[in-house]
């Protein structure tokens, strides 16, 4: 909890009351490599801050698994749409990694947000973080090459190799795996 805590400060500093209110409303979730958060056609009710671990977020397409985006420490993650909307999500979340979670259901937040404006701040904030990133990922996927995608990705994500199968990288570039082969041998 105190890793959430501290990720938190870095958004928004909360005062003492509204720190112990949050910290009452999140439970602790511990799950195997394979589980899943959210499946498409359900609803999503929780907002997940990934403690330990790693996650994918993928759209199934024709039998096919198209991943969009991952999810490694210190990120808040759940299907966004379906959270905030209450219909049910079109994505999958599945952990890549045996993971610690903290989930906050919706009803508890917004009950948070209603008794402690800031909490409705801070929590803006990280929607903020969250819409940077998504447009981030649409600027990448239509203006840069796959290399550029690639070293992108690199970047920001130093780590991905080491624990993301390459499958799932290609997927998530828009490219197939023989096209990351040879750009990796390039780099």
């Amino acid at each position: 909890m105190q890793q959430l805590l501290t990720h938190l400060h870095g958004f928004y500093k909360l005062n003492e009351e509204a720190q112990q209110a949050l910290e009452n409303c999140f439970e602790e979730i511990t799950l195997s490599k394979g589980s899943f958060l959210v499946r498409e056609d359900s609803v999503c009710r929780h907002l997940y801050f990934l403690q330990k671990g790693a996650l994918r977020g993928f759209y199934n397409l024709e039998g096919k698994e198209i991943t969009h985006w991952f999810g490694f420490e210190n990120d808040f993650v759940t299907s966004f749409h379906s959270f905030i909307t209450g219909e049910p999500a079109v994505e999958n979340l599945q952990l890549l990694e045996g993971s610690i979670l903290y989930g906050i259901s919706k009803e508890k937040l917004t009950g948070l947000y209603n008794q402690y404006h800031e909490i409705e701040r801070l929590v803006r904030i990280v929607y903020e973080k969250y819409y940077i990133r998504l447009e981030e990922r649409y600027v990448n996927a239509q203006f840069k090459t796959a290399a550029e995608r690639y070293e992108a990705l690199l970047t920001n994500m130093p780590h991905i190799i080491e624990r993301v199968p390459l499958g799932y990288i290609s997927s998530y570039l828009g490219i197939s795996q023989e096209t990351l082969s040879r750009i990796r041998s390039r780099l």
